[in-house]
């Protein structure tokens, strides 16, 4: 039986900073999902080899230059263009009253790119700028609650560096993930933003080490089941 609200959908977003086991814990989730008779979909951001993701691919292979040398406006600009182009399927699946979990969304341009800006009040700036323009200019969807996973950014670059995997054609590498300096920063306003309204923190390590995936999922779910009810 399908348990999916049929009235709207809910949309759920899983981010924070690199190398917490975002992809693992959204499968995991997606799972658990299905297996209850929830209708899923999943989202997965930057949307690599398509059209849309193109210029946050070329930024983040260094075309443009470092992470510091691409303003934060700019490169939010890049990632904004690929989350309108999936907008619309986004808000097909809300209205169809299906469950939406995706890999990082708005919020990731909010760690990352905010990072970049080190006085308070300009970031805070900054942030306002992002949630207009991307939900009111561009007008894509709000997400029902967005979980920040928290490993420390050391940690966080070890985990990165160690994952062999692809995330487009012909990677050679990641400027985010090879600049300790920006995982630092990105850490630091992923917590600040994790205190905002329908944001909540998952903190996936103790004594600098990374909970079992196990632990870290049952932290997840108890953040997500009223929504379901």
């Amino acid at each position: 039986m399908d348990k999916t609200n049929t009235s709207k959908g809910i949309f759920i977003v899983i981010d924070g900073t690199d190398g917490s086991g975002k992809t693992t814990q959204l499968n995991i989730l997606v799972k658990k999902l299905r297996e209850q008779g929830h209708e899923v979909e999943v989202a997965d951001f930057p949307q690599y080899n398509q059209k849309s993701a193109g210029l946050v691919e070329e930024y983040l292979g260094g075309k443009y230059g470092t992470a510091d040398e691409v303003g934060p406006y700019t490169a939010s600009v890049f990632y904004a263009v690929d989350r309108f182009d999936a907008s619309f399927k986004l808000k097909e699946w809300i209205n169809q009253g299906k469950i939406i979990i995706s890999n990082r969304y708005v919020s990731a341009s909010m760690g990352h790119q905010g990072g970049k800006i080190k006085n308070p009040e300009d970031r805070k700036k900054y942030l306002e700028w992002l949630q207009n323009f991307e939900y009111n200019v561009m007008k894509i969807p709000q997400p029902d609650l967005t979980l920040i996973l928290h490993v420390d950014s050391e940690i966080s670059q070890k985990l990165s560096i160690e994952r062999k995997r692809e995330d487009w054609k012909d990677k050679t590498k990641d400027i985010h993930e090879e600049n300790l300096q920006h995982l630092k920063d990105a850490e630091k306003t992923y917590l600040e933003i994790a205190q905002l309204p329908k944001f909540q923190l998952v903190e996936c390590c103790n004594n600098n080490q990374i909970l079992p995936i196990e632990e870290i999922h049952k932290l997840i779910w108890n953040q997500i089941n009223h929504l379901l009810n």
